[in-house]
């Protein structure tokens, strides 16, 4: 029932895309106890300081997951899943709700900007947490075990408004396709990359990617740059074994 009220308020609001973020969010907010109460204005308020609390950020995040999961034209309910068991998983049910709660009133007051809410991001956090917001956000294109050209698209448009450089976009990228050069591309070099020249990479790589650049950031963020750094670790075994050495 929630779901669907809240698809009835994203038409009004936003039409067509407004109620596929209005389904979004109700569809969030199905079997779970919202809480009552809170400052709404106390939280967007904080949006206005020098650096980006843990409440800002986590609506700052779900913002950027809606324009994902409705970057096609459609909601996909893996997708819906996965956005609701992270914040579930990182935050608490309770913290949870309450970010969903909020955000649901932000959009019937107005448009999700990507742009906006990147450039926040970009002026107050650290590179490596805007790396991992795109893994974030491949990881739910990826729910369904598929991602589009359009899911790739929006979190392109993303990265260019975090100031992410065009190599780690497509590195974090190359992470979610399978081909030939995917191993090439997570490392950041070349088909024609020399021994000495993938070692060099693979080092790099795994300096950029490490876990304990993101010792700041709750549990889940921690474990999903675990899985990136695997990836690291694996596309350079990968190679090993093509090149033989």
């Amino acid at each position: 029932m929630i779901r669907w009220l809240g698809a009835v308020v994203g038409y009004v609001f936003f039409r067509f895309p407004g109620a596929i973020v209005g389904f979004l969010l109700g569809s969030l907010l199905d079997n779970m106890t919202v809480r009552k109460g809170g400052s709404f204005q106390q939280v967007f308020q904080q949006q206005q300081r020098d650096h980006v609390t843990p409440a800002d950020f986590e609506l700052n995040l779900l913002s950027l997951a809606s324009l994902v999961i409705k970057a096609d034209g459609s909601v996909n309910q893996s997708e819906l899943d996965y956005v609701r068991k992270y914040f579930v998983q990182a935050y608490g049910r309770e913290r949870a709700n309450a970010t969903f709660k909020v955000f649901n009133e932000v959009i019937k007051k107005r448009q999700v900007s990507a742009q906006n809410i990147c450039t926040l991001l970009r002026q107050r956090t650290r590179y490596e947490s805007r790396l991992q917001i795109l893994h974030f956000l491949f990881s739910i294109a990826n729910a369904d075990g598929h991602v589009t050209d359009s899911e790739v698209r929006e979190i392109n448009e993303i990265a260019r408004y975090l100031g992410v450089q065009v190599r780690d976009f497509e590195s974090i990228k190359a992470m979610f396709f399978k081909n030939p050069d995917s191993a090439y591309k997570i490392l950041e070099i070349d088909r024609t990359a020399s021994i000495s020249e993938i070692k060099a990479a693979y080092r790099t790589m795994a300096k950029k990617y490490h876990p304990d650049k993101l010792q700041h950031m709750d549990e889940a963020y921690q474990k999903g740059a675990q899985e990136k750094f695997q990836k690291v670790q694996d596309a350079y075994e990968q190679l090993q074994k093509e090149r033989g050495f």
